[in-house]
């Protein structure tokens, strides 16, 4: 499980294209979905814009880092985490987010719920 959610929150800062577009592959179902307030992005396509959007965004734009905030737990098929939002080179925390995924039978993420603490 720990290799798995290093992969999902690193996955957030990869600046490579082709090695974000692999991730995902491996992380999320083909009709997986990644849900927040805001935002519904519906399987790979859907997803890697999502993620490459909030990488121009946030890491490439604006020289912030995701990074997981503290413990991780997951049973029954599902993971929730917590993570932050910080510049990359230290600093005060800019925000905080809790994920709550819900995988499926072949251990990939079906659902991800995304919720922005602060």
């Amino acid at each position: 499980m720990q290799a798995f959610v290093h992969d999902y929150v690193s996955i957030w800062n990869e600046p490579d294209a082709e090695r974000r577009r692999a991730l995902i592959r491996r992380l999320w179902q083909e009709d997986a979905q990644h849900l927040a307030r805001t935002l519904e992005a519906i399987g790979h396509a859907g997803i890697e814009k999502r993620i490459t959007d909030a990488y121009e965004k946030w890491v490439r734009d604006k020289g912030n880092v995701f990074r997981l905030r503290d413990g991780v737990d997951g049973h029954h098929g599902t993971i929730k985490l917590r993570w932050e939002m910080l510049p990359a080179g230290g600093g005060d925390v800019i925000s905080i987010g809790f994920d709550f995924l819900v995988l499926g039978a072949d251990g990939r993420i079906h659902t991800g719920y995304q919720f922005i603490e602060s």
